[in-house]
């Protein structure tokens, strides 16, 4: 009995030293924008691994491969059904309750729009209104109304965007950071989406992204001016070939930790070419650095990561597209060719649908820190209604060395890595 008290109070304060540690040392979080995977397995596209092994699961494929922790998925109000603008509310509610049961967390990404929301277009809902007082209640309702389904269906999400890069306004207002015009009615919109996210899901992060990533003049005026609102993530998109150098983010990022040191930083939009564009873009001026193939994608991605870990204020990256993968399909034209996955040119069309290199790449980003454990994932066999197994079954136990139980919350052992089951 003695021994064991001894033993206990050693686990304890080793689990205290970890909590410390963990609490003082940056966690990361790798994600993927996989808005269109369902679609792509309602078609029958098929997934495989390197090998060729088609994977009967790719959402967790993703988790279990290539460490993706957070799936991140764009909502339109009405979407309108062109390439890729699919995701209603249905569609979201059905999909985020698979990735809870995966055990994994998610990014809900409100476009705020029918349509794709971009700095090139930020169209107002057709529904809605036109008025500034009348959008302002608006976002407000629909923020609100929106998260309340996905509570009730068990599946609210963890981390949230009030607007798709929105550097240039949202909702059909414009605004420019060297300019005070309609800032006071677009802090009003923010603030107003943020209430509703903080109402209905309090324990969730909320993110405003923008893509000045590479244009630091710009990205500072707008954060600045939204000190008034209420959010807890700076999200950029990073795509080379628009938002500029490796070395430019990285001054970007560095400028966030000083003049905005209580903000995190995640990048949750970037992906990069593993073949020709159709219509040609910017990745020709990336050619030396990065070539428009397999082995270019990946170098990028390795190249990114390696950046990025070394900016404490960054806690997270999300590949945008990854799912993309148009062998034997044209589910989504144009191509972009940014994908994860063959897409059977040249060469490579007898291996079409097999993930590349730069897919076992991604997990580079958390290595080394133990995993956070959202929900308990339910295995294959049980996903359909039966009672999942106790951590036990999945080799996880408490601090005091025996099998955690299901209901279990705190520190864990899982697989010999010390992680936090919230």
């Amino acid at each position: 009995m003695k021994h064991r008290i001894h033993l206990l109070l050693v686990l304890f304060c080793l689990g205290c030293s970890l909590a410390t540690a963990q609490s003082s040392a940056t966690l990361r979080l790798l994600g993927a924008d996989l808005s269109m995977l369902p679609a792509y397995e309602k078609a029958g596209v098929s997934y495989k691994d390197a090998d060729g092994q088609v994977q009967s699961d790719p959402l967790l494929f993703f988790r279990d491969k290539a460490g993706v922790r957070c799936v991140r998925v764009r909502l339109f109000v009405h979407p309108t059904g062109e390439t890729g603008v699919i995701q209603d509310l249905d569609y979201v509610l059905s999909y985020a309750r698979r990735i809870k049961e995966a055990g994994m967390s998610w990014m809900l990404d409100f476009h705020y729009s029918d349509t794709w929301a971009d700095p090139s277009q930020q169209k107002l809902p057709a529904s809605w209104p036109t008025d500034a007082a009348g959008i302002r209640q608006k976002l407000y309702d629909y923020t609100a109304e929106t998260l309340a389904a996905l509570k009730e269906a068990g599946a609210a999400p963890d981390y949230i965007q009030v607007g798709n890069e929105i550097s240039y306004g949202m909702c059909g207002l414009s605004v420019h950071a060297n300019n005070d015009q309609n800032w006071d009615t677009f802090r009003g919109y923010l603030s107003a989406a943020a209430k509703a996210c903080r109402e209905q899901c309090p324990q969730a992060k909320i993110i405003i992204h923008t893509e000045r990533a590479g244009q630091w003049s710009v990205a500072r005026s707008f954060y600045e001016r939204l000190a008034t609102v209420d959010y807890d993530i700076i999200g950029f998109s990073y795509y080379p070939f628009w938002h500029n150098s490796l070395s430019v983010l990285a001054s970007t990022l560095g400028y966030c930790a000083s003049l905005f040191p209580t903000k995190q930083v995640m990048i949750v939009e970037t992906a990069y070419n593993n073949a020709w564009y159709p219509t040609g873009n910017g990745v020709l001026d990336f050619q030396s650095t990065w070539p428009a193939t397999p082995a270019g994608q990946q170098k990028f991605v390795e190249d990114l990561i390696a950046e990025l870990l070394k900016h404490d204020n960054v806690t997270g990256l999300f590949y945008w597209f990854p799912e993309e993968n148009p062998y034997g399909n044209r589910l989504y034209e144009p191509w972009v060719n940014r994908g994860l996955f063959n897409n059977g040119y040249g060469n490579e069309w007898p291996n079409g649908n097999r993930a590349l290199p730069a897919f076992y790449s991604l997990r580079k980003f958390t290595e080394g820190q133990p995993d956070a454990i959202v929900s308990l994932p339910r295995s294959a066999s049980n996903r359909k209604g039966q009672s999942s197994a106790d951590d036990s079954a999945v080799g996880r136990y408490d601090l005091s060395g025996r099998p955690a139980a299901a209901g279990h919350r705190g520190l864990v052992v899982t697989k010999g890595h010390k992680g936090i089951r919230k």
